[in-house]
């Protein structure tokens, strides 16, 4: 792998929020929401209206849900109200219509599916990202392009983190996972929203791995079987295959740079708190973990209600879409003493950072230890470091996708 080829304009234009790629999930809202969230948490658990409208965002703004206008829309603000969700899927469900598997595209993948469906499609890859898999993924991809990058601006003095390094981790990491060469990555990051351009980037990867699989993940999408519901093996169509790298491309490249620019940011933001975790790296778990409770790059997912039903106080029509705000239930004073408070040293309890219920985001422990290799390689190459005094420090920024803007460093 060399990374020295990625064009750094061309990070910064894809992977910027601010940008016209990300715009369209509200990445141009740059006011904090947390008030906002908390006093509407305060009035009620539950209100009638989508998230980014009660919050005051001016524009429109799309993700998991939205906009479906001739749907009505609710929002949850509490701890107890998403719990209730995550907990009762039959009720809020996942998708609004059927879901077709064989038919390639990101709105027919396991993210969308539920029950038995979703359970047979999810026990596919599940063994691929649970924690003891971490290390294939560490050794195969996340340690190589982390050391790479940290190349590209060891002997400068100077960095920004958000493009030089979080940026260009996880996208490398998916692509390379897809047997994909670090100089195509880019590419397939800048079509990811034309699902026809990526499948046709898609189809010699899969060809060639039916015909001599791999020590990656096409490979076992390729040589997996399953049943279906009459209890008939079959192994994964293309189309199935191509539903599945989908969803894993857009979650892979497009979320965890987010958090780990956020955790990278809330400790350079505290010097003293970041000493701490250069010095007992064990700290780097619970810091990774405040960082997820205390800003989730993916501050809301939305369910489908599939009868009437009165939720906390609100009566929501069946066919009404229900919005998490997991931001706001993260910091949910009934569960966190001083939630707005960033603290790496509270007790562990488990937050909605990444998501909840049987649709528990399926990469989350690679994103962990992305972040953990990341942080930590940082760390141990780059002595002394700290913010740039002479430049703007970090703001967080986003509607539906919430990061950082550039984060300067200097060391040395």
């Amino acid at each position: 792998m060399t990374t020295a080829i990625l064009d750094r304009e061309r990070i910064k234009a894809l992977f910027d929020l601010r940008s016209a790629a990300n715009v369209w999930t509200g990445g141009d809202f740059e006011a904090d929401p947390y008030p906002i969230w908390a006093k509407l948490r305060e009035d009620a658990p539950v209100h009638e209206g989508t998230l980014h409208k009660l919050t005051g965002y001016p524009g429109e703004a799309m993700f998991q849900g939205l906009p479906e206008p001739d749907r009505a829309h609710f929002t949850a603000f509490s701890y107890a109200a998403l719990d209730a969700a995550y907990r009762d899927p039959e009720t809020f469900a996942s998708s609004g219509s059927a879901i077709d598997p064989t038919t390639a595209g990101l709105e027919n993948s396991m993210i969308y599916m539920g029950g038995s469906q979703h359970r047979r499609y999810r026990g596919l890859v599940q063994p691929s990202f649970v924690p003891a898999k971490a290390q294939w993924w560490l050794i195969n991809w996340i340690q190589e392009a982390v050391q790479e990058l940290i190349n590209n601006f060891v002997n400068d003095g100077r960095a920004e983190l958000n493009v030089d390094f979080c940026a260009a981790i996880p996208v490398l990491t998916i692509t390379g996972s897809f047997g994909i060469p670090p100089e195509e990555a880019l590419d397939l990051r800048a079509v990811l929203q034309d699902s026809a351009a990526v499948i046709q980037r898609l189809v010699p990867i899969v060809a060639a791995r039916r015909e001599e699989p791999k020590d990656d993940l096409i490979s076992i999408l390729v040589q997996a079987t399953m049943q279906d519901e009459d209890g008939v093996s079959h192994q994964l169509s293309d189309g199935e295959i191509y539903a599945f790298a989908l969803l894993l491309l857009h979650a892979g490249s497009g979320t965890t740079w987010k958090q780990m620019g956020i955790t990278l940011a809330n400790l350079l933001a505290r010097p003293e708190v970041l000493a701490r975790v250069r010095e007992d790296r064990a700290l780097l778990r619970p810091a990774i973990e405040e960082s997820l409770r205390w800003v989730p790059t993916d501050p809301m997912f939305s369910r489908y209600v599939t009868k009437d039903v009165e939720f906390f106080g609100a009566e929501l029509p069946k066919g009404a879409v229900l919005h998490l705000n997991v931001a706001s239930a993260n910091r949910d004073p009934a569960r966190w003493d001083n939630p707005d408070e960033f603290d790496i040293t509270r007790q562990a309890r488990a937050s909605f950072a990444f998501g909840g219920g049987p649709h528990i985001c399926l990469g989350m422990h690679v994103a962990r230890a992305e972040i953990r290799a990341g942080v930590s390689a940082l760390l141990d190459r780059l002595p002394n470091l700290r913010l740039d005094p002479d430049a703007e420090a970090p703001r967080f920024i986003g509607m539906y996708e919430r990061g950082v803007t550039e984060i300067p460093v200097l060391f040395g």
